[in-house]
């Protein structure tokens, strides 16, 4: 039986093959989907464990998440300079970290923050981390070496803007990889950052926000020299409490325990501030990416139904034609349910090669989108199938199992005379 098969399927090799395509093709529409959404919901989970409280002006819950975390540069309002010394001031708070931005350099985002950030975000790689204005510490993906030199820019790539060419960072340190936006990101004193655009805004009037960049002026700022890079100015974070300092658009919270991390919640969630916890967040924006999953998945579903239903159609014909064969068979002995087992192991074979080959296919598909992804926006996407996918697969091949009986069936009622005949 089994050397009939394999005869008959290297005479139609076309056939089988263009069938088993079809298959894959319509089985991996849905693999891909539930692939894609899953390494997208994992990737920024992973992305914001590290961040359990972010506190911020009153505004859009959503937006303050992806730009905070998954820096997704847009104009946030700027919270009261009091908020900052509140938190760092706060016994239930172990630390508090201020980010702001706005500027680039070759597409990387430059952050301002603190040293604290660093360590918050799993420490350093190699180098050191910065500790005096014209330091910087680079992300794992970022392409600069330590000792390297640059000037931030303000405004990001294929957008009008313009170079800071008063300012030089230089890169000290390198970040261990985090898996995150941040390892795409250039970190900078905070303090850097005010003075840059306070600058900017005495040399050229007052400018809008490209981004989270605090744009306002500071104490005695114009008596620094920016013209070397800060002239190796030490940081001094007693700015970060100072009354008049510019804002930050963002502070990124660490609880000392749950219980605070709930108090300083509803503590900070008020008229003019904003406290929200990133996996809140990400639950809303999952449920609306699920429900995108779920009309994809439908959509996915039917078409693999009509591609099942034209197959099974197909192959009912092609059954019908071999009426002489398959009477030939049973004039020479073979009894219906050698015949009929006959052809339902041939076709479940090239279901069963299409749905597995689809499921291949999907997970190549996933991973080729994600590692795209993850390349530009720095998220790392993991594409792995789960105990529930091998159910899934069991159940397909059952349910083929189930369906290529029509055209065993077919077989199995004819007679030798009457194929013959025909």
């Amino acid at each position: 039986m089994f050397h009939f098969i394999l005869a008959d399927l290297r005479r139609n090799w076309i056939g089988a093959l263009i069938l088993v395509l079809l298959i894959a093709l319509a089985t991996a529409l849905g693999v891909s989907v539930t692939l894609q959404e899953r390494a997208l919901r994992l990737g920024s989970a992973r992305a914001a464990a590290a961040f359990d409280l972010v506190v911020g002006a009153a505004g859009s819950e959503t937006q303050l998440i992806l730009s905070s975390i998954f820096l997704q540069p847009a104009p946030l309002p700027l919270l009261p300079p009091e908020t900052m010394g509140a938190l760092r001031a706060d016994a239930r708070v172990d630390n508090a970290v201020p980010v702001g931005f706005g500027d680039f350099v070759a597409g990387y985002p430059i952050v301002g923050t603190t040293a604290d950030a660093v360590r918050m975000l799993g420490g350093l790689a190699e180098g050191e981390g910065f500790s005096h204005m014209g330091d910087a510490v680079v992300g794992a993906q970022v392409a600069r070496s330590i000792g390297d030199s640059f000037h931030p820019f303000h405004g990001t790539v294929g957008e009008a803007g313009e170079v800071h060419s008063h300012v030089e960072y230089r890169v000290v340190g390198r970040m261990a990889p985090t898996g995150t936006p941040w390892d795409r990101a250039i970190l900078v004193p905070i303090q850097s950052v005010w003075e840059t655009h306070a600058d900017h805004d005495h040399s050229h009037g007052p400018v809008e926000s490209a981004g989270l960049a605090a744009v306002a002026s500071v104490p005695h700022a114009d008596d620094h020299d920016h013209g070397s890079g800060f002239a190796g100015q030490a940081v001094d974070e007693s700015e970060l409490l100072h009354a008049d300092n510019p804002g930050v658009p963002a502070i990124l919270v660490k609880p000392k325990s749950i219980a605070d991390a709930y108090n300083l919640r509803q503590q900070y969630r008020t008229e003019t501030t904003l406290a929200v916890f990133p996996g809140e967040v990400l639950t809303r924006l999952y449920g609306t990416l699920g429900d995108a999953r779920r009309v994809l998945g439908f959509v996915a579903t039917g078409a693999q139904a009509l591609v099942g239903a034209a197959i099974l159609m197909v192959v009912a014909v092609h059954v019908l034609q071999r009426r002489r064969q398959i009477g030939a068979l049973r004039a020479f002995g073979a009894s219906r349910p050698v015949v009929m087992g006959m052809v339902w192991m041939e076709v479940f074979v090239l279901v069963a090669a299409g749905v597995i080959c689809g499921f291949a296919i999907g997970y190549a598909i996933v991973r080729a989108i994600s590692g795209h992804l993850a390349s530009s926006s720095g998220v790392a996407m993991p594409v792995e199938f789960q105990a529930g996918d091998l159910w899934t697969l069991a159940g397909l091949l059952a349910a083929c199992a189930v369906a290529t009986f029509l055209p065993a069936l077919i077989a199995y009622r004819q007679s030798p005379a009457q194929a013959l005949r025909a």
